[in-house]
This record gives structure tokens, sequence and C-alpha cells, in this order.
């Protein structure tokens, strides 16, 4: 296969694995590379996601890796070979490359759970409220700009409302819902539609209220994609530099653990629905 000019984030995901793979079983890259017959240097292209891999050489690097996780060879050449152009490709020279590779990692992903503490979940957010968000950016965004993030996080929402829908579960702290970023009847509009989407059987959203002892948790926003099998999970959170997909198994389990806890602080989902229901009153 030839070399990428582009390497989304799926992509370099799948050589990111590679790479775990051959590490786990204590070979160097020219030492895996002779195995394969090639050299170092296009064994590291197939790492960093700069070039592709078939089934075949999947399956043969899993073997000369002695893997015997066969979910996990599965899951990885079901990758390799996916195809997919999705919608998403549609933006891609229009807007910044995360914002491609977050579409494409919830479009492949078994499960999304959401943690927020100060912005409703983008999946959740009405066309005025993202307008509103990304109008707040400094330096300002000329309109056009704006108007296509916006329109992107809209299209996004397919993954939740589509005739295949995602499982998705939401943990909202009271202070997102009340803090309002556009006038009254935006806010209003936006507990409405939070509202209207935890009726679906795929949704579940929980509501941290401020009257709750014990939380100490306000710093831990997630977003949690569900890989084919748990260890190709992946975290995305925003950093200083822009967004950062978290992958290592050991920091996985931590936010597994760090989101369990986070919802067991939560209200359940019939009870969150009511005290939505207050909020939108007071408004």
């Amino acid at each position: 296969m030839g070399r990428r000019t582009q390497v989304t984030a799926r992509q370099e995901r799948l050589g990111t694995e590679l790479r775990k793979l051959r590490e786990a079983a204590g070979l160097k890259g020219r030492e895996a590379a002779a195995l394969l017959g090639t050299d170092a240097g296009r064994l590291s292209q197939i790492e960093s996601g700069v070039a592709g891999v078939s089934e075949a050489r999947v399956r043969q690097l899993a073997a000369h890796y002695s893997c015997t996780d066969t979910e996990l060879i599965e899951a990885l050449v079901t990758v390799a070979t996916d195809r997919t152009r999705g919608w998403w490709e549609e933006y891609r020279g229009r807007l910044p490359t995360s914002f491609l590779d977050l579409a494409e990692l919830e479009y492949h992903a078994t499960h999304r759970r959401d943690v927020e503490s100060l912005n409703v979940p983008g999946l959740l957010q009405t066309e005025a409220y993202a307008h509103a968000v990304f109008s707040y950016r400094v330096p300002e965004l000329p309109r056009a700009d704006t108007e296509l993030r916006v329109e992107h996080r809209l299209r996004r929402r397919t993954i939740i409302e589509g005739s295949t829908p995602t499982p998705y579960e939401a943990v909202i702290h009271e202070a997102a819902l009340r803090i309002r970023v556009d006038d009254r009847a935006a806010a209003r509009a936006q507990l409405a539609r939070i509202l209207e989407l935890s009726e679906a059987d795929h949704v579940s959203v929980r509501v941290i209220p401020f009257d709750l002892d014990g939380f100490a948790g306000a710093w831990s926003t997630m977003m949690y994609a569900g890989g084919i099998v748990p260890k190709l999970d992946t975290v995305v959170r925003d950093a200083p530099h822009g967004t950062a997909f978290v992958d290592s198994e050991a920091q996985l389990g931590s936010f597994r653990t760090l989101f369990r806890k986070v919802e067991a602080a939560s209200l359940e989902p019939g009870r969150s629905r009511d005290f939505i229901h207050r909020l939108a009153k007071e408004l």
C-alpha cells in the first residue's frame, strides 16, 4: 500500500496498536521488519499510520508477535480494511483535522459517554447554543468559519438521531444547564432539546445538582467512545494545544472508573428529567 499524504486519528490508532503488540513481544523495529521481509523504515510507516496495512499483514504481524487475543486481532483487521468515506470528508481542508477525526471516531463507536460541567455536550446542543459557543472564540472567527463549525456539530448528531443510533450516556452538572451561553429563550429551547432526546431508549441523561455533598469531580469532563473491543476505546479531551485523543490501556481504565464514580454521584434518569423540567420552568 502506498504512502498517505494525510493520516487520520483512526489510521494512527491502528499503527499505534500494532506497535504496542510488537513492543509487548520484545521486538525492535528492525527485528520485526526482518520477520516480514521488509525494512525498518516501512514498518515505521505502518506503525505511524503513514502507510496502510492489509488484512494478511495484520494477521502476519499478530502471529510474529505471539498475540493470541483473537478479538483484538479481528478488530484490528476490521479497522485496517475499513474504507468508509463518511460525511465528514466533505469538510477536509475546510475545518481542522481534529473535527473530522472526532466525527469519524463517533461514527465507528459502539457507545458514547460524556461528562460535562460547564457546557452542554456537543451531541445535545441546539443550533443556537452551538453558534453562541463558537462565536465566543478569541480571536473571533470569520462568520463563514463559525457557520461551518456549527453545521459540522449539528451533523455529528446523526449518531444518536439516525436509523441505527449509538447508545449514549451523558452526565451533566447543573452549572452547564444554568449557564446561559445565549439568551433566555435559547436556554429554554436547549433544556427542551435535552428533555426530548432523553426520552429515547438509547439515550441516558443524568444531572449532578449543586446541592450534592461529596462531589469533587467537576474537573472530570470527558468524551468516551467505545471501540470494537475495550482495548480500542478512546477518550477525547480538550487540551491547551487542541483536542487530545487518549488511548493507553491504563488511562482508559482510569477514565472508565472515573465515569462510573461521576455517574454514581448523579441523579438517575427519571429524576434528572424532573430536575431539568424544574430548571426550564424557572426560565
